[in-house]
Order: structure tokens, then sequence, then C-alpha cells
């Protein structure tokens, strides 16, 4: 019996800007179902790299495939339509603050879908119930929002196309830990509810490690080790384990 490709394999990828060498050969695979955090330090390369696997930028050199297919080479049209497959969470959730909850989740069906008023209402309540959000809410603008919700809400508008990938670009920078605790769950609860595949940028270890099936560490453009958490916690990797000791301290 086969197993599935990887929903994403990226190959050899290499990125420049200028002088600056940002991916150095980045060999990544994710596999169907799961959660890949990719954590790295700040000005590591991870946002880039994030930016490529929805054909926001091109490389200098490599191969992105999603479901198998090379995204690299498509034009505007077909990575349009393999944009369909991903639902995207911003770090600050980037909600529309002139619109209500309802408008900023139906946002996307708007702009995809030609539905009726009552479709879009029926979608948008079940995406909300999703993440543990009342219809209630509906009519409520981003600035009445707990941070916690608000992230929830951005989740809701980025699952209500019913993507097979969701990305989180820094989903807990800047949060408390009540609420970086609450957004954890929800990445967690994404994955049980819907089976997506996800991909998470970070530099938080602690919220890294609860979330992930496999972790990718980035470092000097390429990843320098992969696997479960348990696995990154006893690498002998001399850059990967300074950056856990500042989190972990010494064993």
């Amino acid at each position: 019996m086969t197993s599935k490709p990887p929903v994403i394999q990226v190959v050899d990828l290499h990125k420049s800007f200028g002088d600056n060498q940002v991916l150095r050969g980045v060999n990544l695979e994710v596999e169907e179902g799961s959660t890949l955090v990719i954590l790295g330090g700040s000005g590591s390369g991870k946002t880039v790299l994030l930016k490529h696997l929805i054909g926001l930028l091109k490389p200098d050199r490599g191969r992105v495939l999603i479901e198998g297919e090379d995204i690299v080479p498509l034009g505007a049209e077909e990575l349009a339509r393999v944009r369909t497959k991903f639902g995207m969470v911003f770090q600050s959730a980037a909600l529309f603050d002139s619109m209500t909850v309802y408008e900023n989740v139906s946002f996307p069906l708007r702009e995809h879908r030609k539905l009726k008023d009552p479709e879009m209402r029926r979608l948008v309540g079940e995406k909300l119930a999703v993440v543990d959000l009342s219809p209630n809410i509906e009519d409520e603008y981003p600035a009445q929002l707990s941070g916690g919700m608000r992230k929830r809400v951005g989740l809701a508008r980025a699952i209500v196309l019913e993507p097979k990938i969701v990305l989180y670009d820094e989903p807990t920078t800047g949060l408390d830990p009540i609420t970086t605790a609450y957004v954890d769950q929800m990445i967690i609860d994404a994955k049980r509810k819907l089976g997506v595949t996800s991909v998470v940028i970070s530099h938080d270890i602690a919220s890294s490690f609860k979330v992930a099936d496999n972790v990718a560490f980035l470092s000097d453009g390429v990843i320098v080790e992969k696997g479960p958490p348990q696995k990154l916690r006893s690498s002998q990797h001399p850059k990967l384990k300074l950056f856990l000791e500042t989190w972990f301290g010494k064993n």
C-alpha cells in the first residue's frame, strides 16, 4: 500500500534579496492532517519561507509542491486557484475594523462564491461554532472583542472556504499568557475538528511545542532539525540547543 505524498514539499529552496541570502537550500515536508511549526529566531527567514508556500515570492532556485503540484512556474491565474486551498491567520488577526464579525467572516465568500445571504449566514454561523464562538457576536465589531476572540474570528474567516491547509503567521506574538493559551488551543481544535494541515510560523518555543506534531528549526537559511518536539529537546545541534536554552534553561 503506497502512502500519500506530503501535502506540502519544499525542495532545495533558495532566495536572496540583493546580497542577503535568506534561504540557502530549504528542504521540508508537511504530512496531511499534521501541524508543523517552523521555529526560528527573528530574521531567520520564516516569513520569507511562508510567502513561498502560497506563491507570494518566487525562489531563485528550488521547488514548492502543493499536493504534488509545483507552484513555482505557475502564472497569476493558476496561483489564484492553488491559493483557494489555503486559509491564512495573520499575526494581528487582521480583521477589518469597520466591518462586523459577520462581514469579516463572510468576506471571502463574497469575493469567491456567489451565494445568497441566507446561505452565507449559515456558513458563517457554522464556522463561528467550529471556533467556539456564538452567532450572537455576528453584529459586533472587532474593537468590542477580546484578543482571543479576535483570533478566533480570524480563524473562522480563514476556514470559511474550507481550505485544506491553514497557515498561521506568528499567532501568539505580543499576547499575554492567558490569550496565548487560548490561541494554542484554537490551533489544536482546528486540526481536530477540521482535519486541516497546519503550518505555524513562530519564535515562541513553549507555544510551538504545545501545538506541533513536528517542529522544523530554521537557522542560517536551512532546516537544521525537524521532528517531534521531544526530538528537538534532545538535539545536539549547537544553534538549536542555544535557542532552546533561552527558554528551558540548561540541563
